[in-house]
């Protein structure tokens, strides 16, 4: 069916559309639409498609570069420059507010009740009606000194120095006793030490005496004779905790920061008991309760304390209060704390939580952009997230949501469809227009729509089993549960019921077991696919054996590395506070590399070319080898749209998982435990998905996988349960079995979804 058949636009001429013209950021050719304002549209497309390149790259990044550009010259300076987006005209566009899975930073300092302002809420509640009374909201900030622990500074932990990694007591200096990182002997540092007659260099530390012993240890900076020259020299642990420790983690070489995992410990203030509070805060109650006590509460319970508390002095502040706790508990979050540090929130969690703070946000008319906001939901969970959405758009705001599951899409008020592809296959307007013509338009989206997985009957029999007992991590209720390998076992449960804590806390580091999650991949920005599977290697091979180099030329780490950006293809700035802004290196133009390794050709391309090849290119360009080996993998797991030298910071929460996965594939004898593998998969890569999961076991590994997907629930030879409820509501066994018993008989939130997805006819298809 032509294109131009499928899309049902509002007027053009109206301002209650954004119009979208020309639009060619990444793979989009040349895409026009029109968007209705103050409706709830939903972006479609299968993965790569160029859904994220028309919403987040084209849209909001326009509205926001529009709005920077109202500031100050002075202030801008200030500002990351954001480049205008390659499209011919965007009109109509209002203020964009993304909210995306973007981790809330790494700052300890941030939790759950400072971003989304219910700890400040609590402050100021414990500030007037607090008993006995201890001054204004800032005594009751771990963030301010009027209110932090003195000892811990507010961070609730203290460092714990384990010096047996530091020191080997039993050897003297001369024979290596000190294990840290560039203290060998016979390097400055040793010779500092060992040559300032401080210490006898043959005297097993063991033997120091008390006061030699600390001084070794924290002497402050001091000037000592080493031969004819005057130097410092510094306590090793003063030394190294300056030195070493305090840099930021991901800044350090991988053998410090193995060491300093293995030197020191975090641990619980002893001052404080981790509560981050002085002991005045912590005095303060309100019908017994302190604040480090409503901290630490599950959120849900704190809600049910809170609507407790009757005073009309603080009576809009309580309101105010009640409603982001209840929100919280609606949208999913009910099942974590306050006190929970930012950083440890999954994508979708921060995703959440960020969504809370715009839904009693006084602001209308402006555009709201969510990227997947189901991601890690439950299907019961689905539901109040479609709610949170419609109620931001009945306030008056456009919402603009990427999504995948049916369930959102159906809500929608107008529906985009991109595709009909990935890469260069997608990046065109396949329709636009309502649910009802989706459904009719012959797209992958619409025939897929209703789509749905049959409950297996031919479930695969166990070989044995991996043995879980009285697990009793975070929320889990000394739980004993055995799960069958040989097989594909889905965990399921609603979103923390403790399906990972039973899974990841019980069988990650045991022999055979690898883990695909989908964490941040360890490495800095030059890190790719490429490099990161090992497809770098023959590619260099062959471009040196044709060229007759060396392979190091070809490495953008290495010699042949540009060395105006170093091989990064970008000069980053630091601007201090705000965050870095990224240029296209002007000595290479991006390239990466030398003019010298760009002249060298393979098959007609230099380096920097077949970097930039998808992996579905790549493969017609690589026909054959340990490269093209590799390149299947790629292919295999979903990810043929991803390009060889594309950033690994780029990639999302589900093409890390993909790209770890990818690495492992073709061993034997093992066992996967992958952690919601649909995520950012369109409905018709679902069933290329389960078609891998079943190529992994019939090649006689074990798979299991934590997932809220119905489809992969029924596709599975083995489901177990974790419920009822989440938080401790949750953490106990609802159910192990078949999928069809518990279709047949289970009682739980799971097999209540699980029975209407495998239902005859849905609810208005």
């Amino acid at each position: 069916m032509p294109v131009a058949n499928l899309i049902d636009q509002p007027a053009a001429d109206s301002h209650d559309v954004i119009e979208v013209r020309g639009a060619r950021e990444n793979n989009l050719s040349g895409v026009s639409v029109d968007i209705p304002k103050r409706r709830l549209t939903v972006f479609t497309g299968v993965s790569g498609s160029g859904k994220s390149s028309l919403v987040f790259d084209t849209i909001a990044a326009e509205s926001q570069r529009m709005i920077n550009e109202t500031y100050t010259a002075f202030v801008q300076n200030f500002m990351p420059s954001l480049s205008r987006p390659d499209v011919d005209s965007l009109r109509n566009l209002s203020a964009a507010i993304i909210v995306d899975q973007e981790r809330i930073g790494a700052n300890a300092r941030s939790t759950v009740g400072t971003a989304t302002d219910a700890h400040t809420m609590l402050r100021v509640l414990f500030s007037r009606i607090g008993t006995p009374s201890a001054g204004p909201p800032s005594a009751f900030s771990f963030n301010r000194a009027e209110g932090m622990c003195p000892a811990c500074e507010g961070l609730g932990k203290a460092t714990e120095i384990d010096l047996t990694e530091f020191v080997d007591r039993g050897l003297t200096l001369n024979q290596g006793a000190v294990k840290v990182p560039g203290y060998a002997v016979g390097t400055w540092y040793w010779q500092v030490m060992a040559n300032s007659g401080l210490f006898d260099p043959d005297l097993p530390l063991r033997d120091y005496p008390a006061e030699q012993w600390e001084q070794f240890l924290y002497q402050p900076p001091m000037k000592v004779k080493v031969g004819k020259s005057n130097l410092t020299f510094e306590g090793l642990v003063s030394k190294v905790k300056r030195q070493l420790l305090a840099k930021d983690r991901e800044s350090m070489q991988s053998h410090t920061r193995a060491f300093a995992d293995r030197a020191v410990k975090l641990v619980r203030c002893p001052d404080c008991g981790g509560a981050r509070l002085n002991k005045a805060a912590r005095a303060v109650t309100i019908d017994g309760h302190d604040l480090t006590r409503c901290s630490s509460m599950q959120i849900s319970d704190l809600a049910e304390f809170v609507r407790g508390i009757t005073n009309p002095a603080v009576g809009p502040m309580l309101e105010g209060l009640r409603d982001t706790l209840d929100s919280m508990v609606q949208i999913g979050l009910g099942y974590l704390s306050l006190d929970r540090e930012s950083s440890t929130l999954s994508g979708g969690e921060a995703q959440r939580v960020k969504l809370v703070r715009h839904l009693g946000s006084s602001l209308t008319d402006v555009t709201y952009v969510f990227d997947e906001p189901t991601v890690g939901l439950h299907p019961h969970d689905i539901q109040r997230m479609n709610d949170l959405l419609l109620q931001l758009r009945d306030k008056g705001n456009t919402v603009l949501v990427v999504e995948h599951k049916p369930e959102t899409i159906r809500i929608a008020d107008y529906v985009v469809d991109l595709g009909p592809g990935a890469g260069l296959a997608g990046g065109r307007l396949c329709y636009a227009g309502d649910l009802k013509g989706l459904k009719k338009s012959g797209t992958l989206t619409g025939r897929y729509l209703d789509h749905r997985v049959d409950v297996r009957d031919d479930v695969r029999q166990p070989v044995g089993s991996l043995k879980i007992e009285n697990a009793t991590l975070h929320n889990l209720r000394n739980v004993s549960v055995e799960v069958p390998l040989g097989v594909l076992t889905v965990v399921t449960g609603v979103a923390g019921s403790g399906k990972s804590s039973l899974i990841h806390g019980s069988l990650a580091g045991r022999d055979g077991v690898i883990v695909a999650g989908q964490e941040p991949i360890r490495g800095s920005r030059r890190s790719n696919p490429a490099t990161y599977t090992g497809l770098l290697d023959p590619i260099r091979a062959e471009f040196a054996k044709v060229n007759k180099v060396k392979p190091g030329l070809f490495s953008a780490n290495s010699v042949g590395a540009c060395p105006g950006c170093k091989g990064l293809g970008l000069v980053y700035t630091d601007l201090a506070m705000m965050a870095e802004v990224a240029s296209v290196c002007e000595d290479c133009d991006g390239e990466r590399f030398t003019p010298e390794v760009l002249a060298y050709r393979l098959r007609g391309k230099n380096i920097s070319e077949v970097l930039g090849l998808s992996v579905i290119e790549a493969r017609e360009f690589f026909g054959k080898g340990p490269a093209r080996a590799i390149l299947d993998r790629l292919s295999t797991v979903g990810l043929g749209y991803v390009g060889l030298g594309q950033p690994l910071t780029t990639l999302s929460g589900g093409e890390r998982q993909r790209l770890k996965l990818a690495i492992n594939m073709g061993k034997s004898g093992s066992v996967y435990i992958l952690d919601e593998p649909t995520t950012g998969l369109h409905l018709a890569d679902v069933d290329q998905l389960l078609a891998m999961l079943d190529k992994l076991v019939d090649d006689g590994n074990t798979v299991i996988v934590i997932e809220h997907h119905q489809a992969v629930m029924a596709h599975a030879d083995w489901l177990i349960d974790v419920g009822p409820g989440a938080g401790h509501d949750g953490g106990r066994i609802t159910f192990t079995g078949i999928p069809a018993d518990l279709v047949e008989s289970s009682a739980s939130l799971t097999a209540e979804h699980l029975r209407q997805y495998v239902a005859s006819e849905l609810v208005g298809s």
